[in-house]
């Protein structure tokens, strides 16, 4: 059953370093504050998992969260290339990031075979494409009934699932409208479940394609005004493309992505002791 707590709470009793850390959201609802909760709190060794990582990622990329990333598209939407993303790639900095990457379709049909308590999902999506050479969770599967040659993925079950939704109620129900993406799914395939709200209501209004999560299938709940800030949450406020394409430079410089962390996110006195911390971290791996 959902509690309501703080989210600092939420964090430092439900995600624990080396876990495999879901934080999904689809063009909005994307849960930014929970994300930089897991900055602060200096959590390690993650295995994070998006569909779509874009700015929320190359923060915690860049900040030394990562020892894996498992995704399908990576970049700053209309913008570019996610820099911290590429430092970690292409030079190891802050330290080595291992990628495993899939399509939109695969990775939503492993939500799904997780959240339907099923080991795999089977797909047609792959066929004829180059991913399943680098990719060793792809793999051919014959129809027993067809002979038709398809492919097979594992389900995911993260550890733990953050998602930023609009309302709760008192009882710790979550609802959720608007492009909901994949929050669901996720929600329903982890073993724990944390989700920020703009706010708690005594009674939910019905909305068009909306999604009620049950209390029983959410361990916290915090409320988090503008959690999902700046991606938007819809009927709330709205998305800050201002911020996107300031992102580009920001992150693009290891000195001003230091600088800006430091100053929105991190508040530590000393930032370079802090990288110093994540590269002697990944060194002993």
């Amino acid at each position: 059953m959902a509690e309501i707590m703080g989210l600092r709470e939420a964090v430092s009793g439900l995600v624990g370093d080396g876990d495999t850390v879901a934080l999904e959201g689809f063009t909005h609802l994307i849960p930014f504050a929970a994300a930089h909760e897991i900055i602060r709190q200096e959590k390690r060794d993650l295995t994070l998992v998006r569909m779509t990582p874009d700015l929320i990622y190359d923060q915690m990329i860049g900040m030394g969260t990562a020892r894996k990333l498992i995704f399908s598209w990576g970049g700053n939407p209309g913008v570019g290339s996610l820099h911290r993303f590429r430092d970690a790639i292409e030079r190891g900095w802050p330290h080595p990031l291992e990628i495993e990457e899939h399509s939109h379709a695969g990775m939503a049909n492993r939500y799904v075979a997780g959240a339907s308590n099923l080991p795999f999902a089977v797909l047609r999506g792959y066929v004829g494409t180059d991913l399943a050479k680098v990719t060793p969770t792809i793999a051919p599967i014959t129809c027993p009934f067809t002979g038709e040659e398809l492919t097979a993925v594992p389900a995911l079950t993260p550890d733990v699932t953050m998602i930023h939704a609009q309302q709760a109620d008192r009882k710790g129900n979550v609802a959720l409208w608007g492009i909901t993406g994949i929050q669901k799914e996720a929600a329903l395939s982890a073993r724990r479940v944390i989700v920020t709200v703009e706010e708690v209501v005594d009674e939910f209004e019905q909305h068009t394609f909306g999604i009620v999560l049950p209390s029983v299938a959410i361990d916290a709940v915090a409320v988090v005004a503008r959690g999902a800030y700046p991606s938007y949450t819809h009927g709330y406020y709205g998305r800050d493309n201002a911020f996107y394409e300031a992102w580009d430079p920001i992150g693009r410089d290891r000195e001003k992505f230091g600088e800006w962390m430091e100053k929105h996110v991190l508040g530590v006195e000393d930032f370079a002791e802090h990288l110093r911390s994540i590269q002697e971290q990944g060194a002993m791996r």
